[in-house]
């Protein structure tokens, strides 16, 4: 994922944030709305919701396979080739506004094929909710039933 240099940093006044989500605090890797932001008087901390801004040079894969406890997760493709690999289906954004949804417990695995960037939601915001899986793919079939968008 890239990291660029923060030009300014978010600006708050009554009732308005300002910021850039490419550029606010690289140590979260593009989370920028969700239960781990400070809590004093930033409307970013909620445990409503997560969004992040992830912003990928190609090639980059995740690094094994995940599953989040209790949050339903949303990614929009901004721009590239984006695959999300599932146990019985891969789906490949590649349109701007192409979207894939997965509910709480599905094992997911992406990759990020080309210069990529995806919007990604996922509600509620709970802490430590992500959690390594074993691939769930049956071994002699991986990657067998792909939908593109």
């Amino acid at each position: 994922m890239t990291t660029h240099p923060s030009p300014a940093p978010a600006l708050q006044t009554p009732g308005v944030l300002s910021g850039n989500a490419a550029t606010d605090d690289p140590a979260r890797y593009g989370w920028f709305v969700g239960h781990f932001m400070p809590d004093v008087g930033d409307p970013r901390s909620t445990s409503a919701l997560e969004v992040k801004w992830a912003v990928y040079q190609g090639g980059e894969t995740r690094q094994g396979w995940a599953a989040n406890r209790e949050a339903t997760t949303l990614a929009i493709l901004v721009r590239g080739r984006f695959r999300l690999r599932f146990a019985e289906r891969e789906v490949l954004l590649t349109t701007e506004g192409d979207y894939a949804l997965w509910e709480p417990g599905v094992p997911h695995h992406w990759t990020a094929e080309t210069a990529t960037i995806v919007v990604t939601v996922r509600w509620p915001s709970v802490a430590d909710d992500s959690v390594l899986v074993a691939d769930p793919r049956p071994s002699p079939n991986r990657g067998s039933s792909q939908q593109k968008l």
